[in-house]
C-alpha cells in the first residue's frame, strides 16, 4: 500500500508490534463495550443519559467497523483480543448499578462516573494508536483513528454535560 512503510523499513519493527497488538485491545474493548453499554442504558434513569448510551452505541459498532478498515489497511485480518481494562472498567460498572440501584438520582452520576473511566480509557488508546500510525506513515489508519478518537472526546463531553445539567445536581438535592 502507498500509504504504509514496509515493515523491514520501519526504524523500530517493535513499535508496528505494539500498535497491531493495541489494535487487538482495543477491538475486543470496543466489542465488550457494546455489552456493557446496553446494561448502562437499561440502569440509566435520565433520558437523556439513556440516550447518550444508545447513540454510544451505535457509535461503538461503527468504531467497530472503523477498525476493521484499519487492520485491512495494513494487510492484517481483524483479530480481536480480551481487554483486560474494559473487562474490569465494566465489572466495575456492574457494581455501581449494584450499589446504587435504590437510589435513582445518584444512580445516574455514578453510571456517568464509569461511563467516564471507559471513555478516558478509550481516549488514551485511541490516542496512542494515532500517534503510532502517524509515526509510522500508516495514513489511513491515522484517519481513520483519528475520528474514532474525535468521537470519543464528544461522548466525553456529553457525559460531563448531563452531569452537570441534571444527574449530579439531582444527587446533591
Amino acid at each position: 500500500m502507498a500509504n504504509q512503510k514496509n515493515d523491514a523499513e520501519m526504524p523500530n519493527g517493535h513499535l508496528h508490534e505494539l500498535f497491531v497488538d493495541e489494535l487487538r485491545d482495543i477491538l475486543g474493548a470496543e466489542k465488550q463495550l457494546l455489552k456493557g453499554l446496553k446494561k448502562l442504558s437499561a440502569a440509566a434513569e435520565g433520558q437523556k443519559l439513556k440516550d447518550a448510551f444508545e447513540t454510544h452505541y451505535a457509535q461503538t459498532e461503527g468504531q467497530i467497523e472503523r477498525l476493521k478498515e484499519v487492520f485491512g489497511s495494513l494487510n492484517l485480518s481483524p483479530r480481536a483480543k480480551k481487554c483486560k481494562a474494559m473487562e474490569g472498567l465494566l465489572g466495575e460498572a456492574d457494581e455501581i448499578i449494584e450499589s446504587f440501584s435504590d437510589d435513582p438520582q445518584v444512580l445516574d452520576a455514578a453510571l456517568i462516573t464509569a461511563a467516564q473511566k471507559v471513555e478516558h480509557y478509550e481516549i488514551a488508546s485511541y490516542g496512542c494508536l494515532v500517534t503510532f500510525a502517524k509515526l509510522m506513515e500508516h495514513t489511513d489508519a491515522e484517519q481513520l483513528l483519528a475520528e474514532t478518537l474525535a468521537e470519543e472526546k464528544e461522548t466525553d463531553n456529553l457525559l460531563t454535560e448531563i452531569a452537570l445539567s441534571e444527574a449530579n445536581t439531582g444527587a446533591t438535592a
